[in-house]
């Protein structure tokens, strides 16, 4: 049985049958779509892609200049992946997707390197795709709508065209079920889990920044009602950034166009960790 349709245990012939012909196209447009993936660098392309990816993290953690060119290949193919497999069917199996992603990790472990497609709402449904390519390498989201009953590259969200976009390990919340409105989590990787967030909503030709966060120290969330809640260090001690002497929890939600803080209280402090 092809592990990527094999769930729960079991699955019928039929489900099988229809899950390989979902694949079969998937592949088809992904092949038929990567010329100039191709044309770069030769041989397979998702081989090619695994390079680009490592190439990517390896530049920046050594300091090194990075290739916007080399980047946005690797993006146009994960696009190609992704138009296809929306346009296959009007309920497309997000985790077969999700899995045919997975494989295209050029690390291993795939620490930090993660490419996930998933809803965030609408209809007909926009979705988008998380973009990490590895520990310490660029992040990016990409977003697609149906126009005319065909889903294309929509928008997107990345270092080159949002200049205060934080690309490190980005994570991608839906928060809303009738509006296209998600949060990136941005960092949130070093000991303190120091992050930044931001709300976005795509509005059919492009995505708008609602709400920014400081860089939110000993930060944590929660996706909850079609809303948004995060706990995070709101005074931190300046004699020892570490500590934290204030630890607050907001509620946001979109409601009527716009992202409003709901709600706001006080938290206990973290204990110390036993010595």
């Amino acid at each position: 049985m092809n592990s990527i349709f094999y769930c729960c245990g079991k699955a019928s012939a039929t489900a099988r049958a229809v899950a390989s012909i979902i694949l079969s196209f998937v592949i088809v447009g992904v092949y038929s779509s990567v010329g100039r993936l191709h044309a770069q660098t030769g041989g397979d392309p998702s081989m090619q892609f695994k390079t680009i990816a490592a190439e990517l993290s390896a530049a920046r953690l050594g300091g090194a200049e990075e290739s916007e060119a080399r980047m946005q290949v690797a993006l146009e193919y994960l696009d190609t992946i992704a138009v296809s497999s929306l346009n296959v069917s009007a309920s497309p199996d997000l985790g077969a997707v999700n899995r045919l992603l997975s494989g295209l990790a050029a690390h291993t472990p795939p620490v930090g390197e993660n490419y996930r497609l998933v809803r965030i709402s609408g209809t007909p449904a926009t979705y988008a795709m998380e973009i990490n390519f590895g520990l310490g390498g660029p992040a990016a989201v990409r977003i697609y709508s149906d126009v005319a009953g065909h889903y294309a590259l929509a928008a997107r969200i990345d270092h080159i065209v949002q200049k205060d976009f934080l690309d490190s390990d980005v994570e991608l919340v839906p928060v809303s079920g009738s509006e296209s409105v998600f949060v990136t989590v941005s960092g949130r990787t070093d000991d303190l889990s120091t992050g930044a967030f931001t709300a976005w909503q795509f509005n059919g030709h492009g995505v708008v920044a609602l709400w920014n966060s400081d860089l939110l120290q000993q930060s944590s969330y929660q996706p909850e009602d079609g809303g948004f809640r995060i706990a995070y260090c709101s005074q931190v001690n300046e004699d020892r950034p570490s500590e934290c002497l204030k630890m607050s929890r907001d509620l946001y939600r979109f409601q009527g166009g716009e992202w409003k803080r709901i709600e706001t209280a006080d938290l206990p402090l973290p204990k110390p960790a036993a010595k």
